[in-house]
């Protein structure tokens, strides 16, 4: 490749009548004038040789030129400011000027006229947008034009074109032209290369189309076509290309097209044939099965299976079924398709195992079967394979183990078997894949350890081992020669790295994943020789050190810091600047660190860090702070939130939660407009709800349980916080009734305002919470922002802790899944309303420990997602529903201490709960001991008693319970009574009890 300036020497050729320069590198030079001056030349090419600027118009001084090329793509290319240069070469026959800028040549078309010799014209990409009138153009030499890749729009400026009786080939592709089909070209019967793909043609594909029996090629891919292929598309009888794909074209492919016995290429992908595979199989065999190298059915709405016709193709070099819904197993006949380089199955429904013959492809380059559902072992004939360059079998259901063979396939670039169930060890073999750029065996069950000579694929550029169960150790020489190496995602193994302290990896790593390693304890300093670190994610790695400065240093670079569920210590020294921080479940102490600007989400929770959280709100108070999601919950912080909230009103997520602030909610927390999730939990403020958070309109989730709110619950929750799906009050000072406002939330999906003071009535209208009446997760605002992913992999954001099924639990990942409500230990009167029954994919009801009346509603059996019900510690009466034993997902009952009569319903659920579900009530039947009579009703003791005794004596079981509880109680309460130091002592006691419970339960 030549570079450089050309030499002036050239014009002592004088009888050069042919210069070829193309695809050279005279970058930045401009064509020199002075080839003008080569008068002899009769062909002159310079495309694609790097030359920029102006072209000279000396050029036009070569009057014997019959060939002249001056295609340039590369930047920033030729261009020109006329073209009149043009009219001095009088025998040009072919001109390409592809690339050259031409929208200053406004005249294109008359000076182009003016070459009554030109058999060929290219001016694809000349930025051409319009035509000026041409009248008296006549171009009745041009056999061939080009003009695609320009900016037309109007069909009616190609009228001379239609006017080129003798056309051959006419390229018209990837512009902006519009409407149908122009129909002028029916006149232009000699074509036989016809492009018009990328364009906005939306007609159906006109009938004098077909009866081009000289077309070769055609080519109407990406346009909007519409309606059918008509069986005239028989008369296309010389064509041996059709790209028809990427239209709007439905029907059936038929018969007909099978006729087309010169056709070698068909392209029909992505668009709604919706047609049985085997059908167009039979259709296309007529004359095709040994003709046919290219066949694109892609993205069709296919379904069906592939029937042992597919093997009659036998000269099929490329085949693309990808994105369609065919199923079934892969015919053995498939072993036939000897001349297969390309051969594309991914996205469809395929099962069964693959046939051993497979490994007869010899000739095979890529392979890709992902998103299927085929199972079984790999064929250990996959090891003949030995053209292969891409195999993807991810997504499937392979099991088994890999052949060792493998290591034979020795030309593979890319290998992927993500999210398999292979269970072997890895093959020794893969050492041998030199060529090797791109392994992807994450998601599987790989198991024993790293082999050592994964360190001599010296190629490898992305590594993904995550996810599996590889255990052992891991040295220096597994990285040994792996230079090249950018990607390493390892997480979700038991490997221990054992590097020396003063190990430098011979790779500079973009992306680092090693969670749940064995990195510790020390940290490991080889980490502060990677300079292009981007991602790192070293969490959970059993690391129990200070972060070196020379590490914090390097952290800004980072756009993702992940160092949680560590034993790591000692203050954060600098001003953290990543874009995804999460340190948290750590011994993190002192201050919290500043961040800058540039911070999106920050994790610091579970670790200590202390002291108030003025400075790090208020610090440079009138600097705006981009950040969005923020935890710093479960550390030593105390005292109040300042006033200073203002300037962080990108917040979307603040966990404040499990600390020690007091005091009441600043009224600037109602500048936080993009709030979505508030977790205030486990504090000790006090006073209302400010009525400033009525501005932070976007709440999907308020937590502010185990606090000291008092007053009323407001009301504007219902009106200004429509999108609310968690609501949690628990524990607080909240009284009087439940706001009817609160049925406005219809996307309200958990709702706990337990432990509170409230009286009255349950509202009716909670039938109102619509969100618990459907199953709808595709309009869930949680998904929105409860996670963040990066590089494929979820990392939930938010978690939120509630008793379920008398437990507190605490959901993160699932937690968009959890339909919940708890109004127990309030005050509570009246019945249950019937409207709770049309919550139908809630899961878990508390109602206990109130004084609600009346019976269970009758068609509780149709929540038949209810996992949990706790109705215990009420007045409720009457029986058990029958429906309740529908409820098949049951597990945990609690109905005890009510007024409940009769016998228990008989189900699988009901009758394997334990007994205390149903104790204080006059209930019989199993689970209980107590059978019941022949009209369901449980025996009375009294009765039985009476008859046993002939009505006489008397209970002395009751006469000493009654005077051990006498004696009992004097003992114990007598002191306190009379003793008002004890009295004293004892009721500090009960204070300290109460303190350390809720510390157990906040854990």
């Amino acid at each position: 490749m030549f570079g450089g300036k050309l030499n002036p020497s050239l014009l002592d050729l004088k009888h050069l009548n042919y210069l070829d320069l193309s695809f050279n590198n005279f970058s930045t030079s401009p064509i020199p004038s002075f080839l003008g001056s080569m008068k002899s030349l009769t062909s002159l090419n310079l495309s694609n040789a790097g030359f920029v600027g102006v072209i000279p118009h000396q050029l036009g001084n070569l009057s014997n030129l019959l060939y002249l090329n001056l295609e340039s793509s590369s930047f920033p290319g030729l261009y020109v400011n006329n073209l009149e240069w043009l009219s001095g070469l009088p025998l040009l026959q072919h001109l390409d000027m592809s690339y050259v800028n031409l929208s200053k040549a406004s005249d294109w078309v008359q000076l182009t006229n003016t070459l009554p010799s030109l058999f060929e014209l290219q001016l694809s990409h000349c930025q051409l947008h319009s035509i000026p009138p041409t009248p008296n153009v006549n171009f009745s030499s041009l056999v061939s034009v080009d003009l695609s890749k320009n900016q037309f729009e109007n069909t009616l400026i190609l009228s001379w074109i239609f006017g080129l009786r003798n056309l051959v080939s006419l390229d018209l592709s990837y512009n902006n032209f519009q409407g149908p089909i122009p129909v002028d070209l029916q006149n232009m019967t000699f074509l036989s290369h016809l492009y018009l793909s990328g364009n906005n043609f939306n007609s159906s594909i006109p009938n004098w189309l077909y009866s081009f029996s000289r077309l070769e090629f055609l080519n109407l891919r990406f346009n909007h076509l519409q309606g059918t292929i008509s069986s005239a598309i028989e008369n296309l009888t010389s064509a041996i290309s059709i790209d028809l794909s990427s239209n709007e074209l439905e029907g059936k492919l038929l018969r007909s097209l099978g006729n087309l016995c010169n056709l070698r290429e068909t392209r029909l992908s992505s668009n709604k044939w919706s047609q049985d595979i085997s059908e167009i199989l039979e259709s296309l065999s007529w004359c095709l099965s040994d003709r046919l190298e290219i066949l694109d059915l892609s993205s069709s709405q296919l379904h069906g299976h592939l029937t042992d016709e597919l093997g009659a193709f036998k000269n099929l070099v490329k085949l693309f079924f990808e994105h369609n819904s065919i199923s079934g197993p892969i015919p053995v006949s498939f072993g036939n398709l000897l001349s297969l380089t390309y051969l594309d199955f991914s996205n469809n429904q395929f099962n069964g195992t693959l046939p051993q013959n497979f490994g007869q492809l010899k000739n095979l380059a890529k392979l890709f079967f992902q998103y299927n559902s085929i199972s079984g072992p790999i064929p250990v004939s996959f090891g003949n394979l030995s053209s292969l360059t891409y195999l993807d079998f991810s997504n499937n259901q392979f099991n088994g183990t890999l052949p060792q063979n493998f290591g034979q396939l020795e030309n593979l670039v890319r290998l992927d078997f993500r999210n398999n169930s292979i269970s072997s060890p890895l093959p020794v073999s893969f050492g041998n894949l030199q060529s090797l750029t791109y392994l992807d065996l994450s998601y599987n069950q790989f198991n024993g350890t790293l082999p050592q000579n994964f360190g001599q694929l010296s190629k490898l550029d992305t590594l993904y081992i995550h996810s599996n169960m590889l255990k052992g150790v891991v040295s220096e020489v597994h990285f040994s020669n792996l230079t090249n190496l950018r990607i390493l995602h390892a997480s979700g193994n038991q490997l221990t790295l054992k590097a020396s302290q003063n190990w430098i990896p011979p790779f500079q790593l973009d992306y680092l994943f090693l969670q749940s390693w064995n990195l510790g304890p020390k940290f490991p300093p080889w980490l502060c020789s990677q300079r292009h670190l981007l991602l790192l994610d070293i969490s959970d790695t059993r690391i129990s050190d200070v972060v070196p400065p020379s590490f914090w240093n390097l952290s800004s670079q980072f756009q993702i810091l992940n160092l949680s569920h560590n034993l790591i210590h000692g203050e954060i020294p600098v001003i953290l600047s990543t874009l995804v921080i999460d340190l948290s479940s750590n011994h993190f102490k002192g201050p919290l660190p500043s961040i800058s600007s540039n911070v999106y989400v920050l994790d610091l929770s579970k670790n200590s860090f202390s002291r108030s959280i003025s400075h790090f709100f208020c610090f440079r108070v009138n600097e705006h702070k981009t950040i969005g999601h923020l935890n710093l919950g479960k550390n030593l912080l105390s005292g109040i939130i300042p006033n200073c909230l203002m300037n962080w009103n990108d917040l979307v997520v603040l966990n404040l939660g499990n600390k020690n602030f007091s005091g009441s909610i600043p009224a600037s927390m109602g500048s936080l407009t993009n709030l979505q999730s508030l977790h205030l939990y486990n504090n000790k403020f006090s006073g209302k709800l400010p009525s400033s958070l009525k501005n932070c309109e976007k709440l999907v989730t308020i937590d502010v349980a185990e606090n000291r709110f008092t007053g009323n619950i407001p009301s504007w929750i219902g009106h200004r916080c429509t999108s609310l799906m968690i609501l949690n009050l628990r524990s607080n000072y909240f009284h009087g009734h439940i706001p009817k406002e609160l049925c406005a939330l219809a996307s309200l999906q958990i709702l706990d305002i337990s432990h509170n003071k409230l009286s009255g009535s349950i509202p009716r209208c909670v039938k109102n919470f619509s969100a618990m009446a459907t199953n709808n997760i595709s309009n869930n605002h949680l998904n929105s922002y409860h996670s963040v992913t990066y590089y494929g992999e979820t990392h939930p954001l938010e978690s939120e802790l509630l008793v379920i099924k008398g437990k507190f639990l605490e959901y993160s990942t699932i937690l968009p899944l959890v339909k919940s409500v708890d109004f127990s230990k309030n005050s509570l009167s009246g019945e249950i309303p019937k409207e709770v029954t049309n919550l139908r994919e809630l899961q878990s009801l508390n109602l206990s420990y109130n004084l609600l009346i009346g019976s269970i509603p009758v068609n509780i059996g149709t929540m038949g997602s209810l996992e949990s019900i706790d109705f215990s510690m009420n007045q409720i009466s009457g029986q058990i529903p029958s429906s309740m034993s529908s409820l098949t997902f049951l597990s945990h009952l609690n109905l005890s201490n009510n007024n409940l009569t009769g016998k228990i319903p008989l189900s699988t659920q009901l009758q394997s709960l334990d007994p205390s579900s149903f104790i204080g009530n006059k209930l019989c039947g199993p689970p209980l001991i107590d059978n019941c009579t022949t009209n369901g009703v449980k025996p009375n003791n009294e009765t039985i008693r009476s008859k046993e005794t002939g009505g006489l004596g008397v209970d002395w079981f009751y006469v000493s319970m009654a005077l051990g509880f006498v004696v009992g109680f004097w003992s114990v309460c007598g002191p306190l009574l009379l003793n008002k130091q004890w009295r004293i002592m004892y009721f500090q006691f009960l204070d300290h009890m109460e303190f350390k419970l809720k510390g157990v339960i906040s854990l």
